[in-house]
């Protein structure tokens, strides 16, 4: 099987397998499992070890629990808490530009906004959104191990990342927090409305340019809105007939095609980071 039909197989196969077994097994958020998923199995490489999982667990859990340490400090001491939460935002985009580990980066923000704005409406559902976050990032890495057996990668050196300059990730971290810090305090109003806003916010303040950033507010709005489409073509046809298997059915279809559209299979004039968009 040619390379780009095995990455499109193993998308599919593996997000649809995620969400199916985070139902089955009635993990709390179950929609968690398929959107790492997702995120894991896009870049086109093998999953990682036993020993690297347990190392990103481990991390996942330290960077999210900076979250419960802000709660009480939003409830007693509010501006201090906004100010931690400003070096936090800076330190987490300059950890994701500068030295390239974005899923530390990516989780670091997840911790300082969306676990200690959750905590502004209970300390359970906190708690609850670490658990839920951890298992899913565990069921999604061993759906890949299932997986990737059946449609491997070819064997080839990786390219290394081209980092930015100390200046220009110290400038791109200061504009990704000027950006995300008031969607923050918007979050705050109205948690359970308004958190997942912040993931597109840093999304957007992570670009490298202004011209970029620019182009990826349009994508952002674009995949969201085509992406809601879909979810109501979903929602409509998962209607004809609801249950599990065709959930998993249904979800492995919609794969299929969003990943022939990430690698390029079918055509298209959108990048492939606005169909991830739209599949997530």
């Amino acid at each position: 099987m040619h390379v780009q039909a095995r990455r499109i197989f193993r998308l599919g196969v593996t997000t649809a397998l995620a969400l199916a077994a985070a139902y089955a097994l009635k993990m709390p958020l179950p929609f968690i499992a398929p959107l790492f998923a997702l995120m894991l199995t896009a870049p086109p490489k093998p999953p990682m070890g036993p020993r690297d999982l347990f190392g990103l667990v481990l991390v996942v859990m330290l960077s999210l629990g900076i979250g419960l340490l802000l709660i009480p400090l939003l409830q007693q001491y509010p501006v201090v808490a906004i100010l931690l939460v400003t070096l936090g935002l800076y330190l987490s985009a300059y950890v994701t530009v500068h030295m390239g580990k974005a899923l530390l980066g990516t989780f670091l923000t997840v911790g300082f906004t969306l676990i200690s704005a959750a905590g502004m409406v209970s300390f359970t559902l906190s708690t609850t959104l670490i658990q839920a976050l951890v298992i899913g990032i565990v069921l999604a890495i061993v759906c890949q191990w299932l997986v990737y057996p059946w449609f491997p990668e070819d064997a080839a050196p990786p390219k290394p990342a081209k980092a930015s300059t100390p200046d220009q990730s110290n400038w791109i971290a200061l504009r990704s927090t000027v950006i995300v810090l008031p969607v923050y305090w918007l979050v705050l109003t109205n948690p359970l409305a308004y958190m997942a806003i912040v993931m597109k916010a840093v999304l957007l303040g992570q670009q490298s340019s202004l011209v970029d950033a620019k182009g990826a507010g349009r994508e952002l709005l674009g995949s969201t809105f085509l992406g809601g489409c879909f979810a109501i073509l979903f929602w409509v046809l998962l209607g004809i007939s609801t249950n599990l298997w065709m959930f998993f059915l249904w979800m492995l279809l919609f794969s299929l095609y969003f990943a022939s559209k990430i690698y390029q299979l079918i055509a298209t004039r959108f990048p492939a980071s606005f169909w991830l968009n739209v599949a997530m």
